[in-house]
C-alpha cells in the first residue's frame, strides 16, 4: 500500500516539474551544464523536464516493486 503512495507522489512531483519548469527555472536559475550540453537556452528548461521524466519511470519501478531488484542488481556483489 505505501510504495503505491510513494509513486503517486512522486508522479505528482513530476507533472508539477514538467508542467511548471518555467516557475522553477525563475526560482532556481539556469543551470549551466545543462545550458552546455543540453542546447542553447533552453538547455536547463530540458534538464528539469528530463529530471521530471526519470522521476515518473521511479515511480512506476516503486510501484512495481522492481526498483529493489534493480539496486540489488546494480549494488551487489557477485562472487563467481
Amino acid at each position: 500500500m505505501s510504495r503505491y503512495l510513494i509513486g503517486l507522489v512522486l508522479i505528482a512531483i513530476a507533472i508539477v516539474l514538467i508542467v511548471k519548469t518555467d516557475w522553477f527555472l525563475s526560482f532556481f536559475g539556469r543551470i549551466a551544464w545543462a545550458e552546455e550540453h543540453l542546447g542553447f537556452e533552453g538547455g536547463t528548461r530540458i534538464f528539469y523536464k528530463l529530471i521530471g521524466f526519470g522521476l515518473i519511470i521511479l515511480a512506476f519501478l516503486v510501484m512495481s516493486g522492481k526498483v529493489f531488484s534493480i539496486l540489488d542488481w546494480l549494488f551487489v556483489r557477485r562472487t563467481g
